[in-house]
């Protein structure tokens, strides 16, 4: 699926950009992740997704995700300019634990991360924050929706993943631009404010 935001105007970087600021998106397996980049990317997203085959079957738990077809095998990579002057890149991170030493790489000189969580199986999140908590990277959490899923008190799902209170926690929607924007927003609101507080 490409970007609603794709055109040929936008595949450029303006010449008035001065800043890049690169931002993880991580979760686990079958969590939204590629469909928060191309919702949110103004280019047409960069993605290695591969057909999922029977040879996989004993790796990725498709429990909830039955007609999932596809994987991504590297990262999905996006773009959003925020100014004239600023631009963020997405990067979307394999979620499948094999894929592990890969997103690590992708850490360095990232400034945070945002993971998206499924209440359906908020136990397979904790293996990904342990390792952004493991590397010092800043993150908050948001819940992607999908239909049929519980819906859990906000201090329910803070306690099951054992969030920090200044952590921000939102819900989303991978899928509506607006929403994945707002989840996004929170990111970046929690960044300036550590900034902030680191030299204050």
């Amino acid at each position: 699926m490409d970007s609603a935001l794709a055109s040929d105007g936008a595949v450029y970087l303006r010449h008035s950009v001065r800043t890049a600021a690169k931002l993880l998106v991580v979760g686990h397996f079958a969590v939204g992740k590629t469909t928060f980049v191309g919702t949110l990317s103004e280019i047409r997203p960069l993605r290695t997704e591969e057909t999922m085959t029977q040879a996989g079957a004993h790796l990725d738990d498709l429990a909830g995700t039955e007609s999932k077809t596809t994987t991504t095998v590297a990262m999905d990579f996006g773009r959003l300019t925020l100014s004239d002057s600023l631009v963020l890149y997405l990067f979307g991170a394999p979620g499948q634990k094999r894929f592990t030493r890969l997103w690590q790489d992708m850490t360095r000189g990232a400034l945070g991360a945002l993971v998206l969580a499924d209440t359906r199986r908020l136990e397979q999140s904790f293996d990904v924050i342990g390792l952004l908590e493991e590397h010092g990277l800043p993150y908050a959490v948001a819940v992607n929706h999908f239909d049929g899923a519980p819906v859990h008190p906000e201090e329910e799902i803070r306690e099951a993943l054992d969030l920090l209170p200044e952590t921000p926690l939102v819900t989303c929607d991978a899928r509506d631009r607006v929403s994945s924007t707002r989840a996004l927003i929170s990111l970046v609101e929690y960044l300036q404010t550590r900034t902030a507080q680191e030299y204050a």
